[in-house]
């Protein structure tokens, strides 16, 4: 029997933008991995612009460099690219801004910037994207994971294995390698699962057939309790303690440690 092991990491430098896969990844205080989340793209109050806000988001095609604090960036399915600094930002700031047509500022927390900020590493399995990518026609899994945006993807597990990771009155103590974590509950998503990650275009009936497939398919083993609706996928994470400095890999085992 296979047991339970990290068979991928990916993080998103760039808050809603595109993501990087991971060999291994360190936690940073408060739980995230480093490189998370690191940046963020702001409007003049502040607000996030992401692709909850607009599908926009879906046509930038970024790679970002961590070893020389760069981005190389441009229009998706354009060949034109362009490369700029991320310590110094202001031409960067300027391409956004004449993108999105309205002002806009990148800025940084080491810290990352998740949409909740007690948040750990968001945590899936593989068996999972591939039994939600059968939902729908034309739907690939790799579409499925950038859809989704987990940072942890589980192998040698069935779908769903990740609803095993949280109680239905609380949280389930598990382990990835040496670093524990907590398991929080099932995420509920936004509109953005349910667009075409390369065009932001909406996939006809997505949310209503993802909810009739997520009810008819819940594990056993699955905390009902904690579905107020079906629209969620996917574990939230915390990480007791500091967390910082411990590090998570690519063929890590995860062991549970709590019923």
């Amino acid at each position: 029997m296979q047991l339970p092991t990290v068979e991928r990491i990916r993080t998103y430098p760039i808050k809603s933008l595109d993501g990087a896969e991971r060999e291994r990844a360190e936690l940073v205080s408060g739980g995230c991995l480093a490189g998370d989340r690191e940046f963020a793209i702001v409007d003049n109050e502040g607000e996030y612009v992401n692709g909850i806000r607009t599908p926009d988001v879906h046509g930038l095609s970024v790679s970002v460099d961590r070893e020389s604090e760069t981005v190389v960036i441009g229009r998706r399915g354009e060949n034109e690219r362009r490369e700029f600094d991320l310590n110094d930002r202001a031409d960067l700031n300027a391409w956004l801004s004449d993108y999105f047509g309205f002002d806009v500022t990148v800025v940084r927390d080491e810290t990352g910037m998740p949409d909740r900020p007690d948040r750990g590493p968001t945590v899936i399995s593989a068996a999972t994207l591939r039994e939600v990518a059968s939902w729908f026609g034309g739907v690939t899994v790799d579409g499925t994971r950038r859809r989704f945006r987990a940072n942890v993807e589980i192998g040698g597990v069935p779908p769903f294995w990740e609803d095993r990771l949280y109680g239905a009155d609380g949280t389930r103590s598990f382990e990835i390698g040496d670093v524990r974590f907590e398991g929080d509950g099932p995420c509920g998503r936004c509109a953005v699962p349910t667009r075409d990650p390369d065009t932001g275009e909406r996939t006809e009936g997505f949310q209503e057939r993802f909810v009739e497939k997520r009810e008819e398919t819940l594990p056993e083993w699955t905390p009902s309790e904690r579905f107020d609706h079906y629209y969620k996928l996917m574990t939230n994470t915390r990480v007791p303690g500091p967390g910082r400095g411990e590090t998570i890999s690519v063929g890590d085992s995860v062991r549970m440690l709590s019923d």
